[in-house]
Formats: C-alpha cells, structure tokens, sequence
C-alpha cells in the first residue's frame, strides 16, 4: 500500500440525504434498472490517462500537480500502479482504460519501449487477480510523439506508418492478455493542417490498410472485444478524417469496414462537432456501431475539449434514453475520461470528480428509465410517424410504389397534406418532468 490516499475511506452508497462528500448519493451499484444492475448499465471507468497521467498544466502553464510518480521512470510508473489500483479499490470502480504512454515512460527505440509498458501490464495482471476491477479498453498513443506530428497511419513516411504498428500490435496484445472487452483506435492526428502538402486520398487508403492490419492481427491472436474508433473534429488536426459519427461510417463503408469496428464516442467531441452527445449516440446506434462512450463535457464558454466530468443530468438523460432503447452499450461503458481542474491539487479531488461523475450518470439512467416506463413520450413521437406503418406509407418503403404511383396516388385521392405541430416545446416540459 502507498500513503498517497492515506486518511481516505473507501466510498461507499449511503443515499440522497447523506451530507458525507466522500460518498455516492445516487450511484448504487446493485440497484435494478429496467430489469438490470446499475453498475451493468453504466459500467463506469476509470481513465489512466487523465487521473494519474495528466501534469495539470495548460497553453500557458505548465505542471501544477505534484504526484510522487512524475519524472522517476519505471520506479515511478510502478508506484503509479500501486496508487491507480488503490483508487479503483476506493471507488469500487469496476473498469479501467490506458494508453500505453499512460502506463510507462517511453524508452530510446520501439522494443524497449514496449517491454517497459509489458513490464506495466504485468503489474496489473497480479493486481486483477485479486482486485474486481477489469480492463475496458486499451489503446496506443499515436500522437503525443514527435514522431505523429504528421499523422500515424496516415503519415506521408511509411516507417512512421510501421512505427505506429509496432506501438498497436503491442498494445492488443496485452489488451488481450489483460482481458480487455474493447480496443480503441485513437488516432489524435489523423488529418491535416492544410491541402498544400497532402493527399487526401492516400492518407485514407492509408487509414483504412491500418485498420485492416489491426483487425488481421486481433483475428489472429484470438481478441474478441470490440475495434473502436474515436470520433473528434480538429483534435489537434485542423481537419480530421474522424470528425464525427457520420464522417466515420462514410469511411468504414467506403473500406469494407462498417460491421467490423464501432465507435467511442466522448461528449466533448460531439460538441466541437456541433452535435448533441444525443445525436452521435442515436446515429451511431441507428447505424449499427455504437460501441461505447466516454463521460466529459466542456465548458460553455470554451471553444476547447476541457474534459470536465459530467455535471448535466438533462444531458445525460438524453444520452442513457438513445443507449437503452438501442439495447444498452453490451461490450462498451462509460469511461471518465475527464480530469479535475489544474487547481485541484489533492488526492481527495480525484475521488470528488469520479463520485460526482457516477452520482450524474446513476440520476441519469434512472430518469431514461422513469421516461421509457412511463411510455408518453415514445407514443407521442411513434404517433408522428404512425402513418409510415400501414397502407401508402408502408408502400413507399416496401418499394411498390414508383414516383409516377405517387404522383398519380396524390392526384385520384386529391390528397392535400396539412402540417401538424412538433410539439417541441411540450415535449421538452414532458422529459424535464423525469429530470
């Protein structure tokens, strides 16, 4: 045991009138839901990167946490593993992510590296022998390097491109060895800066022979989580191929990819996008390739991803309504990846973030419950489509009508359509009667 949570509790479920801040007040893990335990709903996660990995400096400052771990190595990301599962133990924290730039410092060439992060993942194997605590997903860091600054798989050097797998490859791997139910593939640079250097169509090809080869690989060693892809719009790249839900199943369609991978979807992404978390959710779902989401948000008054954890239970009411009427996340989960504030210098923060974050999503998942048990507003919205279910509308779909059956259709029953209302405004009172 390290001294770093030293004085701390574990945190327990003590209700909505407990006044004690080191405690869930909403987030009972074995509460039923809709025939399902919460924590098998939310299935909450810690991120490795921001909680332990993340120095609290910002474009105009640097360092302002002072973690025992920084600077020291493999010492220091051995005691980082020490104090990581301290926490998931805290927290009763049933998953956890990384990258492998998280987990251990990187060395002078690939294999070093490499065994320095299996050295790690070693580490964490004798811990989940004992801890509850599983692996949601891993992931390789294909941008923080020098290296990336010009895009991993999508990079005009061809030995970045092999770089870059040889990160993957190790990566899956241990995901695989440590049991992991998702492997994401976040790219952070696949884009460009401007079109004066750069081919847009062979960058692609290139993305896409990328996915190929991780999808070979996993195939071969036996992985069966689920490929994901993390949509961000100009991430740091000012365009990036994987802007938002959409622009990502264009591009798994074009590459004979649409039922192998599915995305990760953050709610600060979906922001920048100029999207709702909502709407990436229901698309994704309508699309057949949700596979998880990460719990954040951003500031309102920043145009930047902030990762805040998640305050809004109107939001993500929103959110867990499109997850559990498109049958819940199965594989995937809702990983914090959100950091406190860079003046939120003590451990106890790091509970208060995660506490608040699990509160947020416990209220949330109970009120898309209250609104689907309740059933108003999906009779409501079912009606408006109603006509679609039977007769000339069935048709249309069914495809037994041609445009000359239509227009003769409209003509012989003089059909005169007249607008309905919406009902917007009623049906933003009815959900905030749930929330």
């Amino acid at each position: 045991m390290t001294d770093f949570f030293k004085g701390i509790s574990p945190v327990r479920f003590e209700g909505p009138d407990s006044a004690n801040p080191l405690a869930y007040r909403h987030y009972n893990k074995d509460e039923m839901v809709l025939g399902k335990r919460m924590e098998d709903h939310i299935r909450p996660g810690v991120a490795y990167w921001h909680t332990f990995a993340w120095e609290g400096g910002d474009p105009f400052g640097g360092r302002t946490f002072d973690r025992p771990w920084f600077d020291k190595g493999m010492d220091g990301a051995r005691l980082k593993a020490d104090v990581a599962f301290e926490l998931f133990e805290l927290l009763d924290m049933p998953f956890f992510c990384f990258h492998d730039a998280d987990i251990a410092p990187e060395g002078a060439t690939l294999a070093e590296s490499n065994r320095n992060v299996r050295a790690i993942g070693e580490i964490f194997a004798r811990k989940m022998e004992t801890s509850r605590t599983r692996l949601l997903w891993g992931t390789a860091n294909l941008f923080s390097n020098r290296r990336y600054m010009s895009g991993a798989a999508t990079n005009p050097d061809p030995e970045v491109f092999a770089y870059a797998a040889g990160q993957v490859k190790n990566v899956l791997e241990l995901t695989h060895d440590l049991g992991g139910a998702n492997y994401v593939l976040w790219g952070g640079r696949e884009g460009y800066e401007t079109l004066l250097n750069t081919k847009i169509g062979q960058e692609q090809d290139q993305m896409a022979r990328f996915l190929h080869l991780v999808i070979e690989h996993a195939e071969k060693i036996g992985f069966k989580g689920q490929i994901l892809i993390e949509p961000k719009p100009q991430e740091p790249s000012k365009h990036q191929y994987d802007f938002d839900v959409a622009t990502v199943y264009g591009f798994l369609k074009k590459y004979g990819l649409e039922t192998k991978v599915k995305c990760n979807i953050e709610v600060g992404h979906a922001f920048l996008a100029n999207h709702s978390f909502e709407h990436e959710i229901a698309l994704a779902a309508s699309l057949g390739i949700l596979g998880s989401v990460d719990a954040n948000r951003n500031d309102l008054q920043s145009g930047w991803d902030t990762d805040q954890f998640p305050n809004s239970v109107p939001e993500t009411t929103l959110a867990f309504y499109q997850i559990l009427k498109h049958g819940g996340l199965n594989a995937g989960g809702w990983n914090f990846d959100a950091k406190v504030r860079r003046q939120s210098l003590d451990p106890a923060d790091l509970l208060h973030g995660h506490i608040g974050g699990l509160d947020v999503l416990a209220r949330s998942l109970k009120a898309a419950a209250a609104i689907i048990e309740d059933g108003t507003y999906d009779r409501i919205v079912d009606e408006r489509y109603a006509g679609w279910n039977a007769g000339m509308g069935k048709d249309i779909l069914d495809g037994k009508l041609s445009l000359a059956d239509l227009a003769a259709r409209v003509e012989q029953d003089n059909i005169n359509p007249q607008p309905r209302s919406g009902q917007q405004e009623y049906l933003e009172n009815l959900i905030n009667r749930f929330v």
